[in-house]
């Protein structure tokens, strides 16, 4: 079993409820069933979830290189030179990253978030949505940070052919391994 779960900001990845931020089961009531890989609690989307561990395994593993695909509000507004650094790869602390499929795009049409991202009036903000093959902890976040524009708003779209088009924010629905 295989399940797509549209996770919204400030719960967490894993099915207990800890330090005042509710976890999965506040959601998902399906027995047998855990996360394949992580989203971080400030961040929003695309979670896969299963029973089978073969199959978290790939999901999961770095090595399997599965796309990963995050609409990504930034501060400011990157040029086409900063876009192409993320594109070669940019060294983060803990190494290089392999290079990202990014592209400037129009502001998504997304569910409000709540809390609702901090507007100044006398900084742009901009919308990327950026591919990526590795996992590391926080690395989006990283790696727009390490460009000069620090990201506003997370919401991982999709992981390799499995996305979040339909899917309402909190709700999961079954999908097929086939998809990834």
């Amino acid at each position: 079993m295989l399940l797509a779960f549209n996770k919204p900001m400030n719960v967490l990845s894993q099915f207990t409820s800890e330090g005042g931020w509710p976890g999965l089961a506040e959601y998902i009531d399906v027995p047998g069933v855990y996360a394949a890989g992580r989203l971080d609690r400030d961040s929003e989307g695309l979670m896969l979830l299963t029973d089978d561990g073969r199959l978290q395994a790939r999901i999961a593993s770095p090595r399997a290189k599965t796309a990963k695909t995050y609409l990504v509000q930034v501060e400011g507004e990157p040029s086409g030179d900063t876009l192409d650094a993320l594109r070669r790869g940019v060294t983060l602390k803990d190494g290089p990253t392999a290079p990202a499929e990014v592209e400037l795009i129009e502001p998504p049409a997304l569910w409000p978030r709540n809390p609702p991202v901090r507007v100044r009036k006398t900084v742009p903000d901009s919308w990327l949505r950026l591919t990526i093959t590795e996992g590391r902890n926080r690395q989006v976040r990283r790696m727009t940070a390490h460009i000069g524009h620090p990201t506003l708003r997370l919401v991982r779209w999709q992981i390799g052919g499995i996305g979040l088009a339909g899917l309402a924010l909190g709700a999961w629905r079954e999908v097929s391994p086939n998809e990834l």
